[in-house]
């Protein structure tokens, strides 16, 4: 049985917490030891004030990542985003980000599976060009953050599950989004993006957008040297320092594989 075989027929596995941190200060994947009494929707144990990453795979899941969206694009004067998506659908997925049972964060993978991305409505000649080296292209949208409740930690720890869910299960190689201008530098500085395609309108936020790029491949074998090792975000300055070290994520990996999240 393939992985989206078990994605489609395992969708109570999959509504389980994929990862919790009690903190800003630790992260840490469910099961694991100190956790306290405090039963998750799935089963598992977690505390009331960890943040935990669950994949929303039901529609209560997607309408409360969609109402989350629309509040913060809205709070900065962003119009809305049209259709919603489905992220049991075999071309896009959505992870949020919970405090309790309330939403703070939000992304959605978009993968391209032969009906393109929506960055191809601005971008597809530039994108068009990674896909003609044999890249397999994926892409994030809908991005919204609590800035209140954000730190490095709360940062890497969604853009790692996004990795996982990227590289590890499906095998992508490069990763587009495209973002405000004003925001590029934080993606670049961040996570290493480059900027691909120049400013353009975006018609779904009416917004100017530029299109940023990242090499997968490339960037898995720095993030794997400094992953785990916090020391060095004094001398690191991106994300990757506060990304699971090596074992946590094979023991991640491998519970998504099976559609077994604890």
């Amino acid at each position: 049985m393939g992985i989206m075989d078990h994605f489609k027929n395992a969708s109570r596995s999959w509504a389980k917490t994929i990862v919790a941190f009690e903190s800003p200060q630790r992260l840490r994947e469910v099961g694991g030891k100190g956790v306290g009494p405090a039963q998750d929707s799935g089963g598992q144990v977690v505390r009331e004030d960890q943040f935990k990453i669950r994949l929303a795979h039901n529609e209560e899941r997607t309408r409360d990542a969609k109402f989350f969206v629309e509040k913060r694009y809205g709070e900065v004067g962003y119009q809305g985003l049209g259709g919603t998506g489905s992220p049991s659908c075999p071309d896009s997925i959505t992870l949020a980000t919970y405090h309790g049972e309330q939403v703070i964060g939000t992304l959605t993978l978009g993968f391209d599976v032969g009906k393109g991305l929506l960055a191809d409505e601005l971008y597809q000649a530039e994108i068009d060009v990674v896909r003609a080296r044999g890249g397999r292209v994926a892409e994030i949208t809908k991005f919204a953050l609590d800035t209140k409740m954000t730190s490095k930690r709360f940062l890497a720890a969604m853009f790692n599950v996004a990795y996982l869910y990227l590289c590890n299960l499906w095998r992508y190689t490069d990763l587009v989004i495209e973002v405000n201008p004003a925001h590029a530098p934080f993606y670049i500085r961040m996570l290493g993006f480059e900027v691909i395609g120049g400013e353009r309108n975006c018609p779904r936020v009416n917004a100017p957008a530029v299109l940023l790029w990242l090499n997968l491949i490339e960037k898995q074998k720095l993030m794997h040297a400094v992953a785990g090792h916090h020391e060095l975000a004094r001398q690191d300055k991106t994300l990757y320092p506060y990304f699971f070290p090596a074992e946590e994520e094979a023991r991640i990996t491998d519970r998504l594989l099976r559609a077994e999240p604890k």
